[in-house]
């Protein structure tokens, strides 16, 4: 890991740019902890300069609570190397939903099943460097989507806690079968009226997770109509579980 840029934010918050062999990522910290903090991974769904608003609210929202926050690129997006692949399923999805038809599962596994593969290694090894730093310590926390991205590291990342959920990507079948291996604390945002989300699939799959403790919070609205107290509430269920 590289950091390639710092600042103070208004609020004190340090932000480092950085970057992880090619990925780039941002960490977001408090300015002067007094002890080691926890790791919340900020999840998005790619495009990392478009979504930084976004991230960088949410993730001061993080350190504001007591923990440090970092995200990095998803492969394909951003300035990271295209797909060709990923792309014809990106469009096949976008024809598919202007034609307001179903979509196909098949084009779904083509989107998604390949991102999830690439990108969960890159989150593993992000963690990995992330977590030798000398203000952040365990445990880790992930927050966002793609949700079947955070799916597959719910089953194979033991140093993940807890994690929120965010239900606004269509779901390939076969993470149905690795969300009932899912064992740890989860918290499922879900926008009912998200025009480009699965409403019954979503709610097809919190039912799947085999979690004993699994809270659903679902709000009227569209996919970025997610009310800001549900930041709040997040607050409160890492702070149930990661400190």
């Amino acid at each position: 890991m590289r950091f390639t840029s710092e600042q103070r934010l208004d609020d004190g918050v340090v932000e480092r740019e950085f970057t992880l062999g090619d990925i780039p990522g941002v960490l977001w910290t408090p300015p002067s902890p007094s002890a080691p903090v926890p790791l919340i991974l900020l999840g998005h769904p790619g495009g990392l300069r478009k979504m930084y608003p976004r991230l960088a609210a949410r993730a001061r929202g993080s350190v504001a609570a007591g923990y440090a926050a970092a995200t990095i690129e998803l492969p394909g997006s951003g300035d990271r190397p295209r797909s060709p692949a990923a792309e014809e399923a990106r469009a096949d999805l976008r024809r598919a939903l202007a034609a307001g038809g179903p979509v196909d599962d098949e084009i779904v596994d083509r989107l998604v099943l390949p991102l999830v593969e690439a990108a969960v290694p890159e989150w593993r090894a992000a963690m990995d460097v992330l977590l030798t730093l000398p203000e952040i310590g365990g445990p880790v926390g992930f927050a966002g989507g793609v949700i079947s991205i955070g799916v597959r590291l719910a089953v194979v990342e033991p140093r993940i806690s807890a994690a929120i959920l965010f239900a606004g990507s269509f779901v390939p079948r076969a993470m149905f079968d690795e969300a009932r291996q899912v064992t740890i604390p989860l918290q499922v945002l879900l926008q009912w009226d998200d025009e480009g989300n699965d409403r019954q699939q979503a709610l097809d799959l919190f039912d799947a997770f085999g979690s004993k403790e699994k809270t659903l919070h679902a709000n009227m609205g569209g996919h970025t109509g997610v009310p800001e107290f549900e930041g709040d509430a997040g607050n409160r269920f890492f702070a149930r579980h990661l400190k």
